[in-house]
């Protein structure tokens, strides 16, 4: 009786694959210059990943106050609205609206030399969605931005 129930204990337990899978956090890198740009048009997140860890270096010289930069995600239809709203928010809140429910993430805003990162969790995100990153510097998403493709 002993040997059934440990084998029909087993049996459960290989009928779920991923009940007991881990968590999976997949890293990113992307850079910034003082030449308002980053080094990524497009950052691509494995659907397996469970969270994501971005990290900005900002590889310039100038301080923040007068070329900082950010990453910002959003779904693509938000990004322009959610940066203009930014630009009240202030540096002191790095150019993001507070409690912005259109920001998925975003780093702190970080000048020359200096290296920042957030972590969040692929749940917030749709496979196949339309996402995009931009910095929400004034001025930045002109030229700051990219595509998140996730899944």
């Amino acid at each position: 009786m002993k040997i059934l129930r440990t084998l029909a204990a087993l049996s459960l337990v290989l009928a779920a694959p991923g009940a007991f899978a881990a968590d999976k956090v997949c890293k990113l890198e992307i850079n910034s210059t003082d030449q308002m740009t980053f080094d990524k048009k497009e950052l691509v997140v494995a659907g397996d990943c469970t969270s994501v860890e971005l990290t900005l270096h900002h590889v310039g010289k100038m301080p923040a106050a007068a070329m900082g930069h950010n990453w910002v995600l959003t779904k693509t239809a938000d990004a322009q609205p959610a940066a203009n709203d930014g630009l009240s928010a202030g540096i002191a809140n790095d150019h993001v609206k507070k409690g912005d429910p259109r920001v998925i993430a975003h780093t702190k805003i970080i000048g020359g030399g200096q290296t920042t990162s957030v972590t969040f969790p692929t749940s917030a995100l749709q496979k196949g969605g339309a996402y995009t990153f931009f910095c929400s510097f004034p001025g930045h998403i002109a030229l700051m931005k990219g595509t998140l493709k996730f899944g």
